[in-house]
């Protein structure tokens, strides 16, 4: 992977870091989660560390997978980053902190992948229709194969339709949407992710991987 100002950047649009030293077997199903409005709080394009604050409940269901010994891994568009609203460097700082309010309530993620392509970007990073940001599956399928992970068991969680369609396209069995409704896309189970109820299903869907 070639890095740049020592940023893990796979390409100049795509960050991919391994954040735990976790080793795990091929053939593990894995947790995807979205990262602005699915763990933290979603505040636009968050550029400043000290205003991110975690979702309520989203900590117990990461440290549920940590449990299990399934690999959490994080997938977000970073169209601020194209449209040159802030650098890699903001983007760590966010995610570090994101990543240290998790580690406070025993909740660890094993590996970030971000995307900053957008058409509406600049230089390098305008690219329409990336393959890499969602709705397309880009992300996940390169997890799954850094990882040797078993697509066809995974779960995703996110806030919009967007991270609901990627995981349909990456072929994963099922996923929630936090404050959405229940639906299916091309015959991918989609669950609301509301209240406590929804909470207790997620985490019921994680212990029997």
């Amino acid at each position: 992977m070639a890095e740049s100002e020592g940023f893990p950047l796979a390409e100049p649009g795509l960050w991919v870091e391994r954040t735990s030293a976790t080793n795990f077997p091929d053939g593990r199903p894995a947790l995807f989660l979205d990262r602005d409005g699915t763990i933290n709080v979603d505040t636009g394009y968050p550029d400043d560390p000290a205003a991110v604050v975690l979702r309520d409940g989203i900590a117990p269901v990461i440290e549920a997978a940590n449990v299990r010994g399934i690999p959490v891994i994080v997938v977000t568009n970073q169209s601020g980053i194209a449209r040159g609203y802030f650098g890699w460097d903001a983007f760590a700082r966010v995610n570090g902190r994101v990543l240290e309010l998790l580690a406070e309530q025993n909740a660890f993620v094993d590996m970030v992948l971000a995307c900053a392509y957008h058409e509406a970007g600049r230089g390098a990073l305008a690219v329409a229709d990336h393959p890499m940001r969602k709705p397309n599956p880009g992300m996940l399928l390169e997890a799954g194969r850094r990882l040797g992970l078993d697509l066809s068991r995974s779960l995703i969680v996110g806030d919009k339709l967007a991270d609901m369609e990627a995981g349909q396209r990456a072929g994963l069995a099922r996923g929630w949407l936090a404050d959405g409704e229940g639906s299916t896309i091309g015959g991918f189970s989609v669950s609301p992710l509301r209240g406590a109820h929804h909470v207790e299903e997620l985490l019921t869907a994680i212990r029997s991987l």
